[in-house]
């Protein structure tokens, strides 16, 4: 199974947000490159909230390129086997933690964001990522700054699109 139709699976048993869940599938129908970088008219990402529910914080990253804190995330890379993978394999690279584990039941979330040219859109996967209690840190070389907040902190700091990613991970867990 490729990548491209481990994501059309994904998508399909996702029920949440129908009608961007329908747009990203018609995308990767049309665009059998839909699922990496050089896909012009837009790609599908794959990202993690990391969150450490003991503490009832989630660790962002302060992006190098967008000055913003976001979730851990980015482009899928020919080595991921699925979705799911690419988003652990992002927030561990990127966090700096190991033996994180995506919470069950798959995506949490799907946001579609514009991107600069030559490319036009992010088809972003979003996935929530446990840390260990005790977990530690480590910031990568993407971004400027890595830091834990308390889940009432994020909103004061993140956009929307982190908040409700954090609140449809609070409503599962």
């Amino acid at each position: 199974m490729t990548l491209h139709d481990d994501a059309v699976l994904v998508l399909k048993g996702y029920e949440d947000q129908p009608e961007l869940r329908d747009l990203y599938l018609e995308h990767l129908a049309a665009h059998p490159d839909g699922m990496y970088k050089p896909c012009g008219t837009g790609h599908l990402t794959s990202s993690a909230l990391v969150v450490d529910p003991t503490r009832g914080r989630v660790l962002l990253t302060l992006h190098k390129k967008l000055g913003m804190w976001l979730q851990m995330g980015g482009h899928c890379e020919a080595g991921d086997a699925t979705v799911e993978a690419a988003a652990l394999r992002e927030a561990t690279e990127e966090s700096g933690i190991t033996g994180l584990t995506l919470l069950p039941g798959g995506p949490v979330r799907l946001d579609r964001h514009p991107i600069p040219a030559p490319c036009h859109w992010h088809l972003d996967v979003q996935y929530a990522a446990l840390a260990a209690a005790g977990a530690v840190e480590r910031i990568s070389e993407e971004s400027l700054d890595l830091r834990w907040f308390a889940y009432e902190e994020v909103a004061g700091v993140a956009d929307t699109s982190v908040v409700r990613l954090l609140e449809s991970t609070l409503a599962r867990l």
